[in-house]
């Protein structure tokens, strides 16, 4: 990677840490009324925490509002268990409305993240990627990306981790802005949110090594 390249990702983490900041103070109206509907409709606890990969394989904790029955990550082998329902009402309007991201400004806040970059992957699904796939942890792992404005959730892992190469290989400030502004634009039409899905759906790594 060039220093342009390295120049533009410590700029963008400056201002993603300031954004991040700002909009957890203008927002916690908002983290306030999402945290008393799970309360209220899901109980405790409110937020999901999940070990993922960041930049260059180092490890951290996501932060998500909970969609989820309690536990559901154990339950029948996964999360990807559609007969098991896994997912109730308010769950299922949080992950279409995106609003279950929200916590993630904390992750940006504290320099794990950005706002765009490769969605994080698990370390279990990490360990499995090609040399090739690796690549996608050059950069911050984000909120949204190319792979997630090209397909959201409907498509394989493989699928997406190619956008996320495409992604890199033009990074820059237009192209961020781009992807921000196309992000909006499918979390309000609520376009490409499967809900039940199972492994055999979208595991594919190994391969296409």
């Amino acid at each position: 990677m060039d220093s342009r390249f390295n120049s533009y990702l410590s700029i963008r983490m400056i201002a993603d840490r300031f954004m991040a900041g700002l909009m957890l103070v203008l927002l916690s109206p908002l983290f306030a009324i999402v945290s008393l509907l799970i309360l209220c409709r899901m109980g405790r606890p409110l937020l999901f925490r999940q070990k993922r990969i960041g930049q260059f394989g180092a490890t951290f904790e996501i932060i998500k509002f909970r969609t989820m029955v309690e536990g559901a990550e154990t339950i029948g082998g996964g999360y990807m268990a559609p007969e098991l329902d896994l997912i109730p009402p308010l769950g299922r309007f949080l992950r279409a409305s995106s609003l279950d991201e929200l916590p993630q400004l904390i992750n940006i806040f504290r320099g794990e993240m950005s706002f765009v970059g490769p969605r994080p992957a698990l370390p279990q699904q990490f360990a499995r990627y090609s040399p090739k796939q690796a690549r996608r942890v050059l950069v911050p792992q984000g909120i949204t990306g190319l792979a997630q404005v090209a397909y959201r959730n409907e498509a394989t892992w493989s699928q997406r981790i190619e956008k996320d190469l495409e992604y890199i290989e033009s990074i820059g400030f237009v192209t961020d802005m781009k992807l921000l502004l196309s992000t909006v634009n499918k979390v309000l039409r609520s376009e490409g949110v499967v809900s039940h899905q199972t492994a055999a759906d979208v595991d594919d790594l190994g391969q296409n090594k």
